[in-house]
């Protein structure tokens, strides 16, 4: 299957982790990234079969350097003064956001796609990487939540975080998270006429990754 033939629902659908990745259109060229969200259907040595979340099946090639790593949920306490994070939030009326999820970055991440921009998580999503300047409890509106003001190069975003929002962290993964009915991130690429996956990010156990 090639790029072109991947439907407008799955190109137009919510990286984590790509750092801002655009998604692929018609007026685009076939090698830009792409974000798959789904489930694992196989994966063998060479190829990585996923079902995004549409019920579209994408047969991937699999390099040997695909990176995989693992998501896992974390507490919104364990986001601090000082941390990077990212988050796909909704723009609200006062100028605010109202984050969908948030990301916290290993120390080694710091910096990650740092900026404010469109994202496809959601229709009008953004994506936040910068870092939290400072925090506090929500408006009363949303009891139980926080408040964050993030700073990033070039500007500055308030997002509240509802109280049921993910919170997650992730770390290098393993071959053992690539496993049929794994939730999965793909960050994809057309290479010399091939979809190839980039980059894998998985969930352990049945836990999807919410970017």
């Amino acid at each position: 299957m090639r790029f072109r033939r991947i439907s407008p629902a799955l190109l137009a659908s919510a990286a984590l982790l790509a750092a801002g990745a655009p998604v692929l259109t018609s007026a685009q060229a076939a090698s830009d990234p792409v974000r798959i969200r789904g489930t694992i259907v196989r994966v063998d040595a060479k190829t990585l079969v996923v079902q995004d979340r549409g019920g579209e099946v994408v047969s991937l090639a699999r390099p040997a350097d695909m990176t995989v790593s693992e998501v896992y949920p974390i507490k919104l306490s364990d986001i601090k003064q000082g941390s990077f994070i990212g988050t796909a939030a909704m723009p609200q009326a006062d100028g605010t956001q109202k984050a969908l999820e948030v990301v916290v970055f290993p120390e080694a991440a710091r910096g990650t796609g740092e900026g404010h921009r469109p994202w496809d998580l959601l229709p009008q999503s953004t994506m936040t990487n910068a870092t939290v300047a400072d925090l506090a409890a929500a408006p009363k509106s949303v009891r139980g939540g926080q408040q964050l003001r993030l700073t990033y190069k070039g500007g500055e975003k308030t997002v509240v975080v509802p109280p049921d929002v993910p919170v997650v962290t992730f770390r290098p993964g393993t071959e053992s998270l690539l496993v049929p009915g794994a939730k999965v991130l793909v960050n994809a690429q057309e290479k010399n006429g091939t979809p190839t996956a980039l980059r894998v990010t998985a969930g352990r156990n049945g836990f999807a990754p919410p970017m």
